[in-house]
């Protein structure tokens, strides 16, 4: 068995193998030892090799999946060793032959399918990366629902494209440097990987899916070899490749993403983020497109209007936005179903969706075709939701209600559907009926009324009678035939039930068959339809996106926004969705604020306290972009766009200590990829440029960004700081606006506004921060007179620092001349080099001497 176990571990060597036996999966040595501490269960030991016992553990394999979720969180990869013959089978090779196992699926990150290993609400991506020239081809697989793009970008872009796909696993060629990935020598052909895809498609040119470069189709060719190795012979089903042009989305890079908190807040997880907060889907489905939408804004106009028309048909009407969403909330997710089908982990129960699912969606179109005045992605969505008519009658015939999850113990083909599967079961159950007919004439023929007949899989059906019985039935004159002696009970079998429970056991194990045939035929037939039902998903999927963000509009008070053909960016109102929601909950109200960016003040200097709400500001004209473009309602009174490109945000900043960054190091990675990478047509939040380092270094930067901005860049920007030598640089920076956050003190309170107004701050009440903050006060009151002698000395020389030797601390620091130590003015007289060791130990006792002198 080691010998076998060895070999496929060769196979998996970069994998735990989880190796079957029986009803157990089981690990051994390395494997062992870090699976029993990921999962945290007992550690042991069986047999030997070389000489060592062979650390061991096993996971039952009724619960595997659970286990294997905890291992792929951990980050490990999982490959299943299975049995693929029976004990009996391998006996007929020899008694003491090993049963045959193979690899039949390794379980890596990105290529699960399994509801349990699945978050229902987030798609599941599996990335290639492959350079070719001076682009890089990525290909990005959803294999629990089809999805498939192809696209390349340059090596600018590479980084953003990754994030906003958030892949749960990237496979790259070995000698590509860079991010994590699972490195793979082989695939990554172009060549090769249209001969593929034009293989898997059937079609004889990829043209009619879109133009795809050489280096798409070589992140292609490795995506699709990986799924070769990791899935064995059950490959997953994957819809046509969608063309993903570089310059078909907003661009945000990844950086941006995590300081606007797009699609996962600073902690980890949803909540906190946008996508919380817009989140009113009821499938799982919706709530993985809406944030597909989220993570990449459009840039066609036509396609945001079409999907702005559809939110507003549903915003308008209530009661049918109610009633269709009523009706979303209770399919079941027709996409991951088709996906556990397609790599053949689908049972009973994924078929009963697929039944359940294309019957609603069914009566979806009836309701929405009789609508007047559709809008045209309405129209466009309609026709997928119906034509499978001859498929949803099959399912609906052939399975029962509510289908069970697992298919081996039969159960699930309806009654009426096959007249000799019916018959199988009559058989069936006359014979347990006549089973339970001989229990009862074998207690009044034993005159024991405890006699029972049970089942097992050892033994079958069999007599059971408690130990103080047993005798009265071993008499040969009984017609019992011992069979086993356990404590407590003895077991015997009998002709006549014997004759009965072949008959049950023959019917039984025919019925299974017939439902298994009928499976067979089902899957087939779904599988000849997968590219039609895998539209309908994406149909359903898309309708609960737009009901969803309806219902966020009617709920908030959201406007529609307007785009225009020219860089503007005119926000009446504005709030910021995910921070309103918690005053909210607090009871408390947003204060709403305008933001006007035109030709002729495409670049505003915000300034005010800390806590006045300039950063929010920020933030929330970024969000409303990200919304607008993404197709939804905007949180404003109204908004008018011109179409962003580029989205960056540089609001906040941490250490990066695992490479080596300081926060100032990362303020200026993410400022210079702003500076290179921002065009006319971008939008930029900056926040606090410069405070990272020295002041007259942080304000000397800060002054050279928004010239590059105003002069260079010529994008939209709105730039918050506390160095108010800023504002001069609108006497000469023509583009470039003044405001601020109002704050006001009352009764030695500080009072915060959040209301932004024209011009420049008149001060920036950081003393007084300080105090909401809780300093003591003895700090505070010094903090005052170093602020007054500062600004004392910045009116009468120009210097920010000048003045400070004059205060009291400074020049009582500085005339007081410390006395000079004895010790060191004795060490500083020695010639260390010219000393004799008897010199050297009259030097200690000097020492000594001194020292003690001065206690």
């Amino acid at each position: 068995m080691m010998v076998q176990y060895l070999a496929l571990k060769a196979e998996a060597a970069d994998c735990l193998l989880f190796y079957r036996m029986g009803d157990f999966f089981e690990l051994f040595f390395d494997d062992a030892k870090t699976a029993a501490a990921v999962l945290d269960i007992a550690l042991t030991a069986r047999g030997e090799h070389d000489g060592a016992p062979i650390p061991m553990c096993g996971v039952p394999v009724h619960a595997a999946e659970a286990y294997l979720a905890r291992l792929i969180r951990a980050g490990h990869r999982v490959a299943i060793a299975e049995q693929t013959e029976s004990p009996a089978e391998a006996k007929k090779r020899g008694s003491k032959s090993v049963v045959a196992r193979a690899i039949v699926r390794v379980v890596t990150a990105g290529t699960l399918t399994e509801e349990a290993l699945l978050d229902a609400r987030t798609a599941n991506w599996l990335a290639a990366v492959a350079p070719v020239g001076d682009r890089f081809g990525i290909a990005a697989a959803d294999i629990s629902t089809g999805r498939f793009e192809l696209g390349s970008v340059g090596a600018a872009a590479l980084d953003a494209e990754l994030a906003r796909l958030g892949a749960a696993e990237i496979v790259a060629p070995a000698d590509l440097p860079g991010a994590e990935a699972q490195r793979r020598d082989r695939g990554f052909d172009s060549i090769a990987a249209e001969r593929r895809l034009k293989e898997r498609f059937g079609v004889a040119t990829l043209d009619g899916f879109g133009a795809f470069d050489r280096a798409a189709l070589a992140a292609a060719g490795g995506l699709l070899a990986y799924l070769d190795e990791v899935a064995k012979d059950a490959l997953p089903f994957l819809q046509p490749p969608a063309a993903r042009a570089a310059d078909g989305h907003m661009a945000i890079d990844a950086a941006t993403r995590e300081s606007l908190e797009l699609t996962q807040a600073g902690g980890g997880g949803r909540a906190g983020s946008l996508l919380a907060s817009v989140d009113r889907t009821v499938t799982g489905a919706g709530a993985r497109l809406l944030a597909a939408d989220i993570g990449a804004p459009l840039m066609d106009r036509a396609g945001i209007d079409a999907r702005l028309d559809l939110v507003a048909l549903l915003h308008d009407q209530s009661g049918l936005r109610d009633g269709l969403r009523r009706q979303l909330r209770a399919l079941p997710d027709v996409g991951r179903a088709l996906g556990r089908i397609a790599v053949g982990r689908g049972g009973p129960r994924d078929l009963g969706q697929l039944r359940d699912g294309l019957g609603e969606a069914r009566r979806l179109h009836a309701r929405l075709a009789g609508l007047p005045d559709r809008p045209a992605l309405l129209e466009t969505l309609l026709p997928a939701l119906t034509g499978h008519g001859a498929l949803e009658d099959l399912l609906g015939r052939a399975l029962v209600p509510q289908p069970p999850i697992d298919a081996s113990n039969g159960g699930y083909i309806a009654e009426g559907y096959d007249a000799a599967l019916d018959a199988l079961r009559t058989t069936g159950g006359e014979g347990r009926r006549a089973i339970a007919g001989l229990e009862a004439r074998y207690r009044e023929q034993t005159g024991i009324a405890t006699l029972k007949i049970r089942h097992n899989a050892v033994l079958g059906y069999h007599v059971e009678v408690p130990s103080k019985h047993g005798d009265r039935l071993m008499a040969a004159e009984s017609g019992f035939t011992h069979r086993q002696t356990l404590a407590g009970v003895v077991r015997f079998n009998a002709p006549d039930l014997h004759e009965q429970a072949l008959r049950v056991g023959q019917a039984g194990a025919h019925a299974l068959a017939a439902e298994a045939a009928h499976l067979e035929e089902m899957t087939a037939a779904v599988l000849d339809r997968a590219q039609p039902i895998a539209a309908t998903a994406d149909a359903l999927a898309r309708l609960d996106v737009a009901a969803a963000l309806a219902e966020r509009a009617a709920e908030g008070g959201w406007c529609r926004p307007e785009f225009a053909g020219h860089s503007c960016f005119e926000v009446e109102g504005g709030r910021h969705p995910v921070v309103e929601d918690a005053l909210k909950g607090r009871g408390e109200r947003f204060v709403a604020n305008d933001c006007a960016l035109s030709e002729e003040q495409r670049l505003w200097l915000v300034t005010g306290p800390n806590m006045g709400g300039k950063s929010t500001f920020l933030r929330q004209n970024a969000l409303i972009a990200v919304l607008a473009q993404a197709g939804s309602f905007v949180p404003a009174a109204r908004a008018k766009l011109g179409l962003v490109d580029r989205l960056f945000s540089r609001v906040g900043a941490s250490d990066n200590l695992a490479r080596g960054r300081s926060t100032f190091m990362v303020e200026m990675v993410e400022t210079a990829a702003i500076l290179a990478q921002a065009t006319e047509r971008s939008f930029v939040v900056l926040d606090e440029v410069g405070r990272g380092t020295s002041t007259y270094d942080g304000l000397a930067i800060a002054w050279a960004v928004v010239e590059a901005i105003h002069d260079r860049s010529r994008c939209r920007c709105l730039f918050a700081t506390h160095y108010h030598e800023l504002t001069r640089l609108a006497e000469r920076l023509d583009a470039l606006s003044l405001h601020h956050v109002r704050a006001r003190e009352w009764k030695g309170e500080l009072v915060f506004l959040h209301e932004l107004a024209d011009g420049p701050a008149d001060r920036s009440y950081g003393i007084a921060v300080a105090k909401l903050a809780g300093l003591p006060p003895p700090v505070l009151a010094r903090a005052k007179s170093v602020l007054a002698k500062l600004e004392e000395g910045k009116a009468a020389t120009g210097g920010i620092a000048a003045g400070l030797d004059d205060l009291p601390l400074f020049a009582a620091v500085q005339a007081e001349e410390p006395e000079p130590d004895p010790l060191v003015a004795a060490l500083a007289e020695v010639d260390a080099d010219a000393l004799t060791p008897r010199d050297a130990l009259d030097l200690v006792y000097r020492l000594k001497r001194i020292a003690s002198e001065e206690r």
